[in-house]
């Protein structure tokens, strides 16, 4: 079915809650194990409608975040899914506590009892109401970074077309655009820090609300941290400023050079990486989605079945357009057995990056759309990421389709941004640790806070001030999943190092580096993470012995890429 052909129908809020109490009732009563196990087969299908429902609307307000029915769907669902999670809750407790627990994780696995204890501990109908204004500050960002009007050279642009302009070869119409684009969040400055500001007393009100010293832990187990906590995260973080960050140092000195320009450079020219351009995709957006099919088509019998459904059913909207919610993600049509990518195409290599990122998100849900419970459709969220960013790498071999003559640019520039993403990742998750242990914190103490983690994972941005916001050590504002996910970003981190593992397997024996990922990818979320990874033979990103050993790597082979004729 044609994502335009699935109907959307407002639910009865109260019939929902109804029926998510009679599942509960059912499984409590449930005194033999196959009542049990049917008890969780019709609770699925129930959950499967409510999310699909949730979904469209979620989507259809995306694209058009001025439609206003689907403005009222999406306010009708930031006060109906809090409400919902009461009875999820009330079923998990059922569920942890039921006598025939045993029977149940050998036929559904351990992965669910242990996120349903990460979620027993993650809510409470005492912070319902902070819920509901957690999902309207979230909605009130988004809605203001979708409006944005960025007036540049006698036009008005979204923060998504202005891209390609702060991408431009020449100078100072880069810069421009840059200074351009740093206004409109100056400007918009006083909004964004009072809704953020409302966010981290909000979140720091549902930790001390559930009995927690902060949002910290509360947070960890709203991301289903179930197989690391926080000393990993900061163990690794020390591994990143030990290996990464001098790495990428090297990487934006000798772009510096190439560029005759003098290191530390502005934001403006950090995001040149070659005078003659960075490297641009060919074609329109509909050449990008078919040179995308070709890709998959030869990639596998698996990922060509996968990629032709996306394509035939209508299950990617990637045209940036007027009222479009900015960035990109790929969700779930569970009740169509489908996923469906999100993105806004802006005319730069990103576009080829949706195309192989989020069709990585997309094919590992494909591949496993099947499983029950909907917890081992997806791993958690680190697990998830490795799906999407080492397809990415294996797309390379067809970077000739996608870019034509700048293939040879892509490849470098795609290693060297994976390199140099990793530090601005952690740098995220570590300023979200400060601002969490500290809530208090005044708008003006953050924005100091994030210009001393600049100094720490991008000594390479020059901070001096004559590019507004940015270059005045306040571009985290600009970052979506500061305000809407706290603590998601380190998975990011997590993930391109084992991605950078599977660049590596691609460099020996693409064949064998497939099988690895298609052995990591068919175990859905049947494992946890550090658990999924053994079972692909491939490292954890938490052993500093392997951060270092893929930095060595892609290190040697960036300083020894051949750029003979690439200005």
């Amino acid at each position: 079915m044609k994502f335009s052909e699935m109907k959307y129908v407002r639910p009865d809020l109260d019939e929902l809650k109804a029926k998510a109490a009679e599942y509960v009732k059912q499984l409590r009563e449930a005194d033999t194990f196959e009542k049990a196990k049917k008890a969780v087969i019709d609770k699925e299908a129930y959950m499967r409608h409510v999310m699909t429902q949730n979904t469209l609307a979620s989507i259809r307000h995306d694209i058009d975040t001025r439609d206003a029915f689907y403005d009222a769907e999406s306010k009708f669902w930031n006060n109906a899914m809090p409400q919902l999670q009461e009875y999820e809750v009330a079923f998990t407790a059922e569920l942890l506590k039921h006598p025939f627990r045993k029977e149940l994780e050998e036929e559904f696995g351990n992965v669910v009892f242990l996120n349903g204890e990460l979620a027993m501990k993650s809510f409470s109908p005492a912070i319902i109401e902070e819920l509901q204004k957690e999902n309207e500050l979230t909605d009130k960002y988004g809605n203001l970074i979708a409006s944005a009007d960025v007036k540049f050279e006698g036009g008005t642009y979204t923060i998504s077309q202005m891209s390609p302009f702060k991408n431009d070869p020449d100078d100072e119409r880069r810069l421009a655009a840059w200074k351009a684009e740093g206004k409109w969040y100056k400007d918009h400055q006083p909004e964004l820090d009072e809704i953020y500001d409302k966010l981290v007393h909000l979140r720091d009100a549902m930790g001390k609300k559930l009995g927690y010293k902060d949002y910290v832990e509360l947070g960890y187990y709203r991301m289903g941290r179930n197989c690391y906590n926080k000393d990993d995260v900061e163990k690794f973080r020390e591994a990143v400023q030990k290996y990464v960050v001098p790495v990428a140092a090297e990487v934006f000195k000798r772009q510096a050079k190439r560029l005759g320009k003098e290191y530390p450079m502005s934001y403006a020219d950090n995001a040149l990486e070659f005078r003659s351009g960075n490297p641009k995709p060919v074609g329109t957006p509909d050449d990008i989605l078919a040179h995308g099919k070709k890709f998959y088509d030869e990639l596998s019998p698996e990922t060509s079945e996968f990629f032709r459904t996306m394509l035939d059913c209508e299950l990617m909207s990637v045209l940036s357009t007027e009222g479009k919610r900015g960035g990109g993600y790929c969700t779930g049509l569970y009740e169509y057995g489908v996923p469906f990518i999100f993105a806004n195409f802006n005319g730069t290599q990103h576009d080829v990056e949706v195309v192989t990122h989020e069709a990585g998100h997309a094919f590992a849900a494909y591949m496993n759309r099947d499983r029950i419970p909907l917890d081992t459709i997806w791993p958690s969220m680190e697990g998830c990421e490795v799906h999407s960013m080492s397809m990415e790498f294996f797309a390379e071999k067809w970077a000739d389709d996608f870019f034509g003559k700048d293939a040879k640019k892509f490849r470098y520039s795609h290693l060297a941004g994976a390199l140099t993403f990793i530090p601005y990742g952690t740098m995220v998750d570590h300023f979200q640790h400060i601002v969490y242990e500290h809530p208090d914190y005044s708008p003006k103490k953050r924005h100091e806070v994030w210009k001393e983690l600049l100094g720490i994972y991008q000594p390479w941005m020059k901070l001096d001030g004559k590019i507004p916001f940015y270059a005045e050590g306040e571009g985290w504002q600009r970052q979506l999943h500061i305000y809407t996910s706290p603590f998601y970003y380190i998975d990011y981190c997590l993930a391109q190092t084992v991605a950078l593992e599977f660049w590596a397997l691609i460099q020996e024996n693409p064949e064998n580096a497939w099988n690895h990922y298609m052995r990591y990818t068919l175990q859905g979320g049947s494992k946890v993470f550090t658990e999924l990874l053994k079972g692909a033979d491939l490292k954890s990103p938490f052993e500093e012995e392997t951060l270092r050993g893929v930095c060595e790597k892609a290190a040697k082979f960036l300083k020894e890429y051949d750029l003979t004729g690439i200005e």
